[in-house]
């Protein structure tokens, strides 16, 4: 138990020396299927309105591993060429809180080619909450560094896209706000919230009649810490089941399955199963469900399922 608490509490005091640098901007496995987590461009983007359920439970069997909810919502507005979406997360690592709420508005242009280049904005407020105390054994030294501090921030980002491809960028936090601390001790100056940088392209292909081929790309910079790379391929079967394999540079291969259960309601599910860092040898991969569901506003039927 004492070797527990000494793990937790470096993992939260290197969270909060680094800025939180790998955990400030929650990581799926299946965010191919939504984005708009890392991009508010994506608002609006299923012509319908879109609701989204997500866990991820990451590293299991490592206690205080990361474990993050998040549920996100967004239409656009009927007969006018805006789209407003909304994203609640509660994102755990070590003996730190994270509770999100970001608001995003899209502004859609339609092109003759039938597809849309959309601008988005983004305000969020997130509660960062780190209480050394619980784990500890009540020293005072740690106790005073205790943080509680509700920090607002925006976000930008652009997508063009079509019912075949995506192709977007963005950045979510812009503004590189501190962190404060409660007590009598004062935070590490590099406690802080830094920048990302997401750039995401995907395009479906038809290999046959019942097959199709969608590979996607996800690149991702945070001030400070390495360049990430995401790879993956992801095949539909019979327009019903999607079958797909990821590869994350410095972090794991990655197993995703989702069911069209019609062409509204979407389930799915992804394993890492191999973790290509030391915490292979403490961690059984993690786990993550999503749930997906278009509720239609326009008279006619959705007859086929999105594939983004």
């Amino acid at each position: 138990m004492k070797n527990i608490k000494i793990i937790l509490i470096t993992i939260s005091l290197l969270s909060v020396h680094f800025g939180l640098r790998a955990q400030q901007q929650v990581m799926f496995t299946q965010y191919m299927f939504n984005q708009l987590a890392i991009n508010p461009a994506y608002a609006g983007i299923h012509d319908g309105i879109s609701t989204s359920f997500l866990a991820r439970n990451q590293w299991v069997g490592f206690e205080g591993a990361p474990k993050t909810q998040t549920f996100s919502i967004h239409s656009p507005i009927k007969y006018r060429s805006i789209a407003l979406g909304a994203v609640l997360i509660r994102d755990e690592i070590g003996l730190t809180d994270q509770f999100g709420a970001y608001f995003s508005s899209a502004y859609r242009i339609n092109f003759s080619n039938r597809s849309k280049l959309s601008f988005g904005l983004q305000l969020s407020f997130n509660q960062y909450q780190v209480d050394y105390s619980e784990n500890t054994n009540n020293d005072p030294n740690l106790a005073n560094q205790n943080i509680n501090d509700i920090s607002p921030n925006a976000g930008a980002g652009v997508m063009w896209h079509s019912d075949r491809f995506y192709l977007g960028f963005s950045i979510p936090q812009l503004v590189s706000n501190s962190l404060n601390s409660i007590g009598e001790g004062s935070l590490d100056p590099d406690a802080k919230l830094v920048r990302h940088y997401f750039m995401s392209a995907g395009y479906v292909f038809d290999l046959s009649r019942n097959l199709k081929l969608k590979p996607n790309l996800l690149f991702k910079w945070v001030q400070g810490a390495p360049f990430e790379i995401d790879i993956n391929a992801n095949f539909l079967i019979k327009e019903l089941i999607w079958l797909g394999l990821s590869y994350r540079s410095m972090d794991s291969f990655d197993a995703l399955f989702q069911i069209q259960v019609t062409p509204q309601f979407q389930l799915g599910y992804s394993y890492d199963f191999l973790t290509t860092t030391d915490l292979s040898r403490v961690n059984s991969g993690s786990h993550e469900i999503m749930i997906n569901y278009v509720f239609n506003v326009k008279s006619d039927k959705i007859v086929t399922p999105r594939y983004f």
